[in-house]
């Protein structure tokens, strides 16, 4: 069985990567001055943080058309005979089930969708973890016993600068959004459940990052093999210099970049940093 693997643009998985393992691609969308833009396709990161300074309001967001899924799923059962789809938490987007319905109107292909109950890099690790299985023609079932494996393993924490976006795009309640804006705190953020929850309240950047690198120093001493990546939203300095110190630290430890893009960074505003691993 010829297994194809395909995620969404809030994987964010640099394009090199994705054309090196043959990761298809369906765009979100991004709503700015009334216009439409598919992430990653009409329009990248850096004109977008550039827009969103100048922006009033701020930008919505949507999943992939049930069409367009339709479409590429229809695209791929002329040379592959399953898919293995990874998509955002479905518990803040609705794109697995409009994956899900798709795959129901296109009969030619099996459609296995995975809701990585995540985002951004997190999300990535696992469409490149199905695609390097995929390459070696595992079967879709045993794939995603290895995701499940990924998932459980993966951790990811982000600090954001300003909450007024999180609580604008409803993704932090007022009660949080306040807190956080009065005290000026720089909260650590991560998922549970496949939503945006608060780790931790912290006073400062610095110690918020700092508290990040506990936390990741706490899974590297184990000696485990672990695959990370730092994320950032126009920080690429900062991220290039935490991940130099990360594989300076550790031996066991791989590091690579990546970056919030036009919808998630919608939500978490320019200047997030976050951090990300798994076990290999």
């Amino acid at each position: 069985m010829k297994t194809a693997v395909l995620t969404d643009s809030t994987a964010y998985i640099p394009k090199e990567l994705r054309d090196k393992w043959n990761i298809y691609m369906v765009p979100l969308n991004v709503i700015v001055d009334n216009e439409s833009y598919q992430e990653e396709v009409d329009i990248q990161a850096d004109e977008f943080y550039e827009r969103m300074r100048d922006m009033e309001e701020l930008p919505k967001t949507s999943q992939p058309s049930i069409g367009m899924v339709r479409e590429k799923l229809e695209q791929l059962s002329e040379d592959y005979d399953a898919v293995i789809a990874v998509h955002l938490s479905s518990g803040i987007s609705g794109t697995l089930q409009g994956t899900i319905a798709a795959g129901e109107i296109v009969e030619e292909i099996d459609v296995y969708a995975y809701d990585s109950e995540i985002s951004c890099m997190a999300q990535g690790f696992m469409a490149l973890e199905a695609a390097r299985l995929a390459e070696e023609n595992t079967s879709p079932e045993k794939i995603i016993e290895r995701l499940d494996e990924v998932k459980a393993t993966n951790k990811a924490y982000f600090m954001v600068d300003d909450l007024t976006n999180l609580h604008k795009g409803g993704r932090l309640n007022t009660a949080q959004a306040m807190l956080g804006s009065l005290l000026q705190v720089k909260p650590i953020l991560h998922f549970v459940d496949g939503q945006i929850e608060p780790f931790e309240k912290i006073r400062t950047r610095k110690k918020a990052l700092n508290r990040v690198r506990e936390l990741f120093d706490e899974a590297a001493t184990t000696g485990k093999e672990l695959e990370a990546c730092v994320i950032h939203s126009q920080r690429e300095d900062e991220a290039k210099q935490w991940k130099e110190e990360l594989e300076s630290k550790y031996d066991n430890v791989s590091c690579q970049i990546s970056y919030f893009g036009p919808v998630i960074g919608t939500h978490l505003g320019e200047g997030a940093l976050g951090l990300t691993w798994y076990e290999k």
